[in-house]
């Protein structure tokens, strides 16, 4: 699948705040870079957007990883269901955070292609599909994770899965990053900047003329 991903693009501007030069900027971020964890053997000399998320082990769940277990990367096949995918995280981001709860949050984000292959399976197909139920829950992961650390034991490098935030539409996680490469013309030609708007009750995201919303 050559998936689409979203994430949010701080990085350059965060750093600017704190800089009055390029070379500054430039030495700020090779100080960030050196402070991150490392990434797995398996994920050197991929595209930082492609490795950054075996990096990290992060404190929530996701569809198919446990709290405080190794990152996984997630895409989508189409934008619609990429943006849907970063609408239900920029909201729950809100609500977790006390602070938010009452305002509006207005971010940039960057939305890019990773090709993923290598031995999967399709949660889509049969005969997986006959467990759609298990597989499309809205916050209960017990059967996912369970499915995602049998995959692995077996060899099994990634999973195409209906998304729950657009049903009909199909995603891809990348258990390992072996199975992700860069689509054909290279990562930073599929590169788009989108815009959000995220409240409690609703988030937008906007391109130009696209823009989508979803009510919560």
């Amino acid at each position: 699948m050559q998936a689409w991903r979203g994430v949010e693009a701080q990085h350059v501007v965060s750093t600017m705040r704190l800089v009055d030069r390029p070379e500054e900027q430039a030495l700020l971020e090779q100080l960030l870079d050196a402070s991150k964890p490392a990434l797995p053997p398996a994920g050197q000399g991929l595209h930082y957007l492609l490795a950054t998320p075996f990096r990290y082990a992060p404190a929530h769940a996701s569809r198919f990883r446990p709290a405080h277990a190794k990152g996984q990367w997630y895409g989508a096949e189409d934008l619609f269901a990429a943006c849907a995918e970063v609408a239900y995280w920029r909201q729950r981001f809100v609500m977790d955070s006390e602070g938010l709860r009452e305002r509006e949050l207005l971010t940039e984000h960057s939305f890019f292609q990773g090709l993923v292959e290598g031995m999967s399976i399709d949660l889509s197909a049969l005969p997986w599909r006959q467990s759609r139920e298990a597989w499309t829950k809205a916050s209960d992961y017990t059967a996912t994770h369970a499915l995602a650390e049998a995959a692995v034991v077996h060899g099994v490098q990634w999973l195409r899965y209906e998304s729950v935030r657009a049903p009909g539409h199909l995603c891809a996680v990348a258990l390992v990053p072996q199975c992700l490469r860069e689509p054909s013309g290279g990562l930073d030609g599929t590169l788009q900047t989108w815009h959000c708007k995220a409240t409690r009750h609703r988030v937008m995201l906007m391109r130009g003329a696209q823009r989508w919303a979803w009510d919560f």
